[in-house]
């Protein structure tokens, strides 16, 4: 209960205000992403751990899934360790690793 403030402002943050009392089956995978992202950042973690947070949005919901999750682990003081192939997520870590073919 004590999460429910937060996590229905992160959800309206990722536009998702009109699908809150939407079942989970009639969500598409994206709607899914976003909610399940606006839910585990409800909690305030420590640390973030995202797996191509963005690889199957459209460009606008890509863009307001990276800005809330770097707003979000700013704000907390948290630390996050995010795997993507997207160039422009990349480019706003502090540090990034790249890894290339395994062998090579």
């Amino acid at each position: 209960a004590h999460l429910r403030g937060p996590a229905l402002q992160r959800l309206a943050d990722l536009g998702m205000n009109d699908r809150l009392d939407d079942f989970p089956e009639n969500l598409s995978g994206g709607e899914r992403q976003r909610t399940a992202i606006a839910r585990a950042l409800a909690h305030e973690p420590v640390l973030v751990l995202a797996d191509e947070p963005t690889g199957n949005l459209d460009g606008v919901n890509a863009n307001l899934v990276t800005d809330l999750l770097w707003r979000e682990v700013r704000a907390q003081g948290a630390a996050m360790l995010l795997a993507t192939h997207n160039e422009a997520v990349a480019a706003r870590a502090d540090h990034v690793l790249r890894l290339g073919a395994v062998g090579a």
